[in-house]
């Protein structure tokens, strides 16, 4: 193995090197370097994603710019604003020894005038997405007729995304006597007609089998009907509890419903998409690299560029529409030298995409089980107890109190005080798994989903309504302004201990109150439950459950608004107002466009909890 110094690269360069932990270069940087730095010749580079593409191109113009030269000598194009941020944030790191240097990042959805500022103070090195490049070249703040290399990164997708003629642009305005450097991870045939425009006899190196997965990945997959995709998810976040990873979503509004829906069920989550302006972009990524979060909603297109090392893994909500962007997908975990996992969410008809895939990437897929609720439980609990037994006591802090706590505990064995240690922390937990079923069961696709916790987890019942004369309706009278949602009411129902295979059906969370459908079997049972314990409170508020008409299917306005509907006593059950149909999901509209992200910190999303897929404390509130 070579060394820096031995791939010709100036002492400067190699002491910032050392000092960002950099000892050995990588099999594309080996390949790349030298040629850059001893020819002229354009260069058509593949190494798979996570291997230092951005070094292997950076630093052999780092070693030939003209730093007493203050024109524009490099121009390197990314397809999303993220990316070019972490090259010109690499850059400045390589780049620490090298005195009157400069680099600037050029993208959109950040202010213009500042970008100009920066440019007439001098750069060597200009970052930037097509879009805002072409803005600035036609504003006449950005001039490239000195530019010496032209770096496509990425190539493929900036073609994907539509900046075909903004490429076209930039070259017009850049001298014919440029070194072009293009480098990607996968191969399609895009790339081909890039090099066929853009490029003049370049020479191509490959570092690694073109367009395949990292060894350092492994790819599983599970097997679910689409109804189940979310419970799915959730379980295997549950059953991974140190994740920290990326879920993959096909489109910005699927990438916000799965974020919503796993902020409302306690998870540490958010998401990244295109609707998000700049700064909330980077607050996002900011408190995802600090491990603030512990899962990141993206889109594709978003996650371009993110420099996270110790990703656990990659979850494919839903597979890519096309077949390299699953490179680029997996290729986000198993970095520095680490493993991941890269995990496929498909229903039945969708296993025929993973072949294709298989040939690309040369792996095979492993199918798994969704896990069930004895194994998530299971591994949750033994990983509490682990954390407990690592704590370190601080005997000046509590030291004091010990006494008082000892004589109160003194009529308690140590089995029975393990027994309600558990039992505090993992009530809701246990009632949310309590006879959970197989997601794993493919025949009841068309059939009613008897998993009703997992049912209600699905956010949006809008469609799905039943017009099921074995179910009895219930009023009960908290609502969402009581932290009420149907995780939360289904662990309400079970504590009253109706029976153990009752069946849960619709459930609707309004603003002050609520309805659910249960067993028409157990209906004496449900209101003996509910009535027998006068003292039954939720958040503080008295519990009053009451028997209530069924609406008519396809009847009334959603979430029981509009109409009225009359139980014992009279009572009027008014619709109106915000209503939720199984609110899983939240104020979704109010989530998805009005989010204030500099004040995120107050509560849309949660603090990393180290051992738990969600946060233990948000878990009581929210199931």
């Amino acid at each position: 193995m070579s060394t820096f110094e031995e791939l010709g690269l100036k002492p400067e360069i190699v002491k910032a090197l050392r000092v960002l932990g950099y000892e050995n270069p990588t099999e594309i940087q080996e390949k790349a370097i030298p040629q850059v730095i001893e020819s002229d010749q354009d260069l058509k580079a593949f190494a798979q994603t996570g291997t230092g593409k951005t070094a292997a191109f950076s630093l052999p113009i780092l070693q030939k710019i003209d730093l007493n030269s203050k024109e524009v000598q490099a121009i390197i194009l990314s397809p999303t604003r993220e990316l070019a941020i972490q090259i010109a944030r690499n850059i400045e790191e390589f780049s620490t020894q090298l005195k009157g240097f400069r680099v600037a990042a050029v993208y959109g959805g950040s202010d213009i005038n500042g970008q100009i500022r920066t440019l007439n103070k001098g750069v060597q090195i200009v970052v930037g997405t097509p879009g805002r490049t072409v803005d600035l070249i036609k504003r006449k703040k950005l001039r490239l007729d000195s530019v010496e290399w032209l770096v496509l990164d990425e190539a493929d997708e900036m073609l994907n995304m539509g900046f075909k003629d903004e490429l076209d642009q930039v070259l017009q305005v850049t001298p014919d006597t440029k070194q072009t450097l293009l480098f990607s991870a996968t191969f399609p045939k895009e790339v081909d007609r890039i090099a066929r425009n853009y490029m003049n006899n370049p020479i191509q190196i490959d570092a690694g089998k073109r367009n395949s997965g990292s060894d350092q990945v492994s790819h599983e997959y599970y097997v679910v009907t689409d109804r189940n995709r979310y419970p799915a998810l959730k379980r295997i976040a549950d059953i991974n509890p140190d994740i920290y990873g990326i879920i993959f979503c096909r489109t910005r509004r699927e990438t916000q419903e799965v974020a919503d829906k796993l902020i409302q069920d306690g998870y540490s989550a958010d998401s990244l998409h295109g609707e998000l302006s700049q700064a909330q972009r980077d607050i996002v990524m900011k408190k995802f690299r600090k491990k603030s979060l512990q899962i990141l909603v993206a889109t594709d297109v978003a996650a371009r560029g993110l420099d996270v090392d110790s990703l656990t893994h990659v979850i494919n909500y839903k597979l890519p529409d096309q077949i390299e962007s699953y490179t680029h997908r997996s290729g986000r975990t198993g970095r520095a030298g680490s493993t991941g996992i890269s995990i496929a969410i498909v229903s039945p008809g969708e296993r025929r995409k993973l072949g294709p895939i298989e040939r690309i990437i040369g792996k095979k897929f492993v199918q798994m089980q969704v896990p069930d609720g004895k194994e998530i439980l299971k591994k949750q609990l033994l990983k509490l107890i682990d954390k407990v037994k690592d704590t370190e006591v601080n005997e000046s802090q509590i030291g004091e109190y010990l006494p008082a706590i000892q004589e109160r505990l003194a009529d308690l064995d140590r089995d029975e005080l393990i027994k309600k240690f558990v039992s505090i922390e993992f009530s809701s937990f246990l009632s949310y798994y309590a006879n959970s079923g197989d997601l794993n069961d493919l025949s009841r696709s068309n059939s009613r989903d008897r998993e009703t916790r997992d049912r209600s987890d699905r956010g949006d019942s809008r469609g799905k309504r039943r017009d099921d004369e074995n179910m009895s309706r219930f009023f009960i009278n908290i609502g969402r302004k009581d932290k009420l949602n149907p995780a939360r009411l289904i662990g309400l129902i079970n504590e009253q201990k109706i029976s153990n295979n009752i069946e849960i059906g619709q459930i609707e969370i309004l603003d002050t109150f609520s309805f659910f459908e249960l067993d028409k079997n157990f209906e004496k049972e449900t209101l003996s439950a509910f009535t027998r314990d006068s003292n039954i409170e939720f958040e503080g508020r008295g519990v009053n459950v009451e028997i209530t008409e069924k609406k008519r299917a396809g009847g009334g306005n959603r979430g029981g608004g509009g109409g009225r509907s009359r139980s014992n006593g009279g009572r009027d059950h008014r619709g109106g107002g915000s209503s939720s149909s199984s609110s899983a999901g939240g104020d979704r509209k109010k989530k998805s466009f009005d989010r204030d992200r500099g004040n995120k910190d107050s509560g849309s999303s949660r603090e990393f909890k180290s051992g738990f897929g969600r946060d233990r404390s948000s878990r009581r509130s929210k199931d």
